[in-house]
């Protein structure tokens, strides 16, 4: 468990719960078993994606594959016990950084966006694409599930957390709606940009798999169009928030311009 939640990455998931935080003026430590929560996650859907039965890698974050250190029995009991242990870890807000409906509403929104409803679901959904010729709404709907759900997850915490009102959390899902799809039509550039000792983890492997992307559906210039659209889209919900968004905005920024 450790060797993978240590391993790195950019954390962007703690990052956001804590800049939506910062945004509404509550202290951030509020946040900090939610935000271990969704890197828990995050790092077991990465052990289990890697394994041979799914994505068959052996680089993560510049290291060997959990899988490859452990085996893959260990690496799918490791993501296992991060994905029970996140739940629990909420459950462990001390009561003056959050209250029980808080925390119910936490483990609501996180098993929403981890499961069938979200990250699970779009995975599903991507395995079945494989070797298929997606439409651009096929393939937004993968990324909505598979990545953004998890990103829109980790703005919303941050809000309950502040006890923020329905109609400012529903702005901020939109801004997480595309923050998280400019974050993977990021990633769908990078696999053809990139370079591995940056990134991590080998390039190409999106077109090896005759997997469908942004670029290959869109050229890759229209895919840096698409990018741009969806970073202003996301600034421009900011905006309709009213809060000191100053944290969101730096992290949104770097969404587009990221080298890893």
């Amino acid at each position: 468990m450790l060797y993978s939640l240590e391993a790195g990455g950019k954390r962007i998931r703690p990052l956001l719960l804590f800049a939506t935080l910062a945004a509404f003026g509550a202290d951030t430590k509020k946040g900090l078993q939610t935000a271990a929560a969704i890197e828990m996650i995050h790092t077991y859907s990465l052990i289990h994606d890697d394994l041979p039965s799914m994505d068959n890698d052996d680089l993560r974050r510049g290291k060997p594959t959990n899988h490859k250190v452990f085996g893959d029995a260990f690496a799918i009991l490791a993501g296992d016990a991060l994905l029970t242990y996140s739940f629990q870890i909420i459950t462990e807000t001390p009561a003056e950084w959050a209250n029980a409906e808080m925390k119910l509403n936490l483990i609501d929104e996180l098993s929403k966006a981890a499961g069938a409803e979200g990250m699970v679901g779009g995975q599903v959904a991507d395995i079945s694409g494989e070797e298929k010729e997606l439409t651009l709404n096929e393939l937004e709907y993968i990324h909505i599930h598979k990545t953004g759900k998890l990103l829109e997850c980790s703005v919303i915490s941050g809000a309950i957390l502040s006890g923020a009102e329905k109609e400012t959390i529903n702005i901020l899902a939109e801004f997480a709606y595309h923050l998280g799809l400019a974050f993977q039509i990021r990633d769908d550039i990078l696999d053809l940009e990139g370079t591995e000792d940056i990134i991590g983890k080998p390039v190409g492997s999106d077109t090896y798999n005759n997997k469908s992307t942004y670029p290959s559906l869109l050229s890759l210039e229209g895919a840096k169009k698409s990018l741009h659209q969806h970073i202003q889209q996301a600034k421009s919900k900011l905006k309709e928030t009213g809060l000191n968004t100053s944290l969101l905005e730096e992290i949104t920024d770097l969404i587009e311009t990221r080298d890893h």
